[in-house]
């Protein structure tokens, strides 16, 4: 290596051992003050420069681990240097070796924290995911951080993991056959967040019928609030699986349709100009898309027309239908428009 050429030039340094192995740690302390100072006076300004805060935090949290890395990296030259007995030869290595690792665990994880600290609020108010399976995902990442982290301690310090690795895969499938349902929710759960096949707020329709407001993406579960106000709860696994119909996607406009009957030797034209007139009037009802209406049948007792149009909101969709048909029966009555029934002549025979 060069730095040992450089220090074997030097007769006073290179006769002792102890003494180099000092100088070679004294040299890489350096080269940690060096970066130190790169990263407080040139990196820092250039990420306080930029819009985005991830990499002020990586700077905040990951300037430690490097200076620890760089003096560990010497500790672990110098050790080299000198030849070992057992079981200083694996306990020195592993331990410096060690406490780096334990400082890049704890940074790692100060950063995680960090970033879902900064994101949790935007998350969460936007509905893609309920609160607690939020912070559950947070802990199941920090966990598996941990774990890994656990495993590579074990395989610095030359641990065999072989029968760690069978134990846990018997564990786990007594864990798995014992909680096959709570997994099965949890990953469905999952699944809808990967998905984003709906979130919080949003209309849907199940398969069985119901029509709510989805008040809640949980762990378990996924509930909804009816028109009727009740709250109906569906396990995750089986919203995973089953057809959702969701009018709140991919834009929150609605359309409703609204159907109306008028007798037959009615103007059609002016129908539907009263109609339209109608929707216009309503300010609930959006310009755009523009109303429309269209003849859908003649019927038994009436000519049957649909009028389509569009409101800002799912949750509108049954006060706006019952305003719309009120405003068009007060337009036909204004407009000498009848609104036919069902009629039956009787005739009787007299025998």
């Amino acid at each position: 290596m060069e730095i040992l050429s450089l220090l074997d030039k030097h007769e006073f340094i290179s006769g002792n051992l102890l003494i180099k192995q000092v100088v070679i740690i004294l040299l890489y302390a350096i080269i940690a003050k060096v970066a130190d100072i790169i990263i407080n006076r040139v990196l820092r300004k250039i990420a306080q420069k930029t819009k985005v805060s991830v990499d002020d935090i990586l700077i905040d949290y990951l300037h430690v681990p490097i200076i620890w890395t760089i003096i560990g990296l010497g500790v672990q030259h110098a050790l080299i240097l000198r030849e070992m007995q057992a079981p200083w030869k694996i306990v020195l290595p592993a331990f410096t070796q060690s406490v780096v690792l334990f400082v890049w665990l704890v940074a790692i994880i100060r950063v995680l924290s960090r970033l879902v600290h900064i994101k949790q609020d935007k998350v969460i108010s936007r509905g893609k995911i309920g609160a607690d399976l939020f912070y559950l995902i947070k802990n199941l990442a920090r966990v598996v951080i941990i774990v890994a982290g656990i495993l590579w301690l074990l395989a610095i310090w030359e641990i065999d993991m072989t029968p760690l690795f069978a134990s846990a895969g018997i564990a786990g499938i007594a864990v798995a056959l014992a909680a096959k349902d709570t997994l099965a929710n949890f990953f469905g759960g999952i699944s809808i967040f990967a998905d984003n096949a709906y979130k919080v707020s949003d209309y849907i329709i199940l398969d069985s019928g119901e029509r709510g407001e989805v008040v809640q993406i949980g762990i378990r579960s996924t509930r909804i609030k009816t028109r009727d106000d009740v709250l109906v709860t569906i396990p995750n696994s089986i919203m995973a699986t089953s057809k959702i119909i969701n009018e709140s996607a991919p834009i929150p406009r609605f359309r409703i349709r609204v159907p109306v009957g008028v007798a037959y030797g009615s103007n059609l034209q002016q129908v539907e100009e009263v109609l339209l007139d109608v929707a216009k009037e309503n300010k609930n009802v959006t310009e755009e898309p523009a109303p429309r209406v269209r003849v859908r049948s003649f019927a038994d007792s009436s000519v049957n027309f649909e009028l389509l149009c569009w409101v800002g909101d799912p949750s509108l969709k049954g006060l706006e239908i019952h305003n719309l048909l009120k405003s068009a029966y007060k337009s036909f009555d204004e407009n000498k428009i009848s609104i036919p029934f069902p009629q039956r002549d009787v005739h009787i025979i007299d025998q």
